[in-house]
């Protein structure tokens, strides 16, 4: 079998299994493991999957790029959006990641809530400024472009400061082993200090972000409170989320 039939077979296991080890891949090309793990790293320099010790899973799929993100999969965002107005409070402090998901709850708050929001997205702290009974609480620091969040040490301090109520989590990857995980370096850093920084996790994900890893560490997974995705109940992956205590939604 020529590589690039090997790669295609690879992927498409790892698109009905959602993971693939080296032993089972092994088998199915008829090559030795050390072949299987070249084949791999090789697809993980292309960036069509994520490395992990023993085989590989998905990455986590549509940009990363905010301006590209702002548009996409914006119907499922919403439904996600419109859950999570349920698990608010009148007089909690909530931290808003700078996720496009967290955005659209911003922009459907209720007029007559109030909150104390704790942020470092420049989208949101702009359209809460409108807002006359929610106190907007801005994270300073270097701006990272891609984004429109702010990032580096100053930022990571100004989250230490707080016990939030709840942190809206803005979720690019989530695994149940792996944890949560995105692509960004200093956002990674800034996003662990919101989950530390805060009582209850909700994770924003539409349901195709489950299962899937990138490089840098945010949390283990079950340190959430709460996923809500898209379409809870068609996922096969249900009963694992569950099983770490995890309420889905």
């Amino acid at each position: 079998m020529l590589k690039e039939e090997r790669f295609q077979v690879i992927l498409n296991q790892l698109s009905q299994d959602q993971k693939v080890h080296l032993a089972g891949l092994s088998t199915i090309l008829n090559v030795s493991e050390d072949t299987v793990r070249r084949d791999i790293k090789e697809l993980a320099d292309q960036g069509l999957l994520k490395s992990v010790r023993g085989g590989a899973v998905p990455h986590s799929p549509g940009p990363h790029n905010f301006k590209d993100r702002i548009e996409y999969g914006n119907d499922k965002k919403r439904i996600i959006a419109n859950k999570a107005l349920n698990f608010l409070k009148d007089g909690q402090v909530v931290i808003f990641d700078g996720g496009t998901s967290a955005l659209l709850i911003a922009q459907s708050l209720p007029k007559d809530i109030s909150l104390t929001v704790v942020t470092n997205s420049f989208p949101i702290a702009s359209i809460l400024e409108e807002h006359e009974k929610v106190e907007v609480l801005f994270a300073g620091g270097r701006l990272l472009k891609n984004s429109f969040v702010t990032t580096g040490n100053e930022t990571i301090q100004y989250f230490r400061k707080f016990r939030a109520d709840l942190c809206f989590l803005g979720i690019c990857s989530i695994h149940p082993e792996l944890g949560v995980t995105g692509p960004d370096y200093e956002e990674s850093e800034v996003k662990r200090v919101m989950v530390e920084s805060s009582r209850d996790i909700i994770a924003l994900s539409t349901v195709e972000k489950l299962g899937t890893a990138e490089a840098y560490y945010v949390c283990p997974t079950n340190q959430l409170t709460t996923i809500i995705t898209d379409q809870p109940d068609s996922m096969a992956a249900f009963e694992i989320y569950k099983s770490l205590g995890i309420k889905m939604v």
